[in-house]
């Protein structure tokens, strides 16, 4: 059984080789670059971790799960915007790191 979505499109064509092949179930919160909420009224609630990085990432899931919570009758649609340079950074990184450790035939 497969559980989760693919990436966007935009995402995907970022760095297909890789993002095309992943099954999103979980993201963490440290690769997000904004939130967009659209209600059902219209409005639209933006908020932009670009300029001021949280050092709380706890605090600021808390305060999305309450915020979502309160306002999940309203809500429309939820927009979550990733920051794939810093995926692809980190993930080059860490499979560098994994080969360096292991000696492959």
């Amino acid at each position: 059984m497969r559980y989760g979505k693919k990436f966007p499109k935009d995402i995907i064509d970022h760095w297909p080789e890789v993002f095309g092949h992943i099954t999103l179930n979980v993201i963490p919160l440290k690769y997000l670059d904004r939130i967009k909420i659209i209600f059902k009224n219209g409005r639209i609630w933006e908020i932009d971790f670009t300029d001021n990085v949280p050092t709380n990432w706890l605090e600021i899931e808390k305060q999305l799960k309450k915020m979502i919570a309160d306002y999940e009758t309203e809500i429309e649609n939820i927009d979550f915007k990733l920051d794939t340079v810093r995926i692809k950074k980190d993930m080059i990184k860490s499979c560098n790191r994994f080969f360096k450790k292991r000696k492959l035939l």
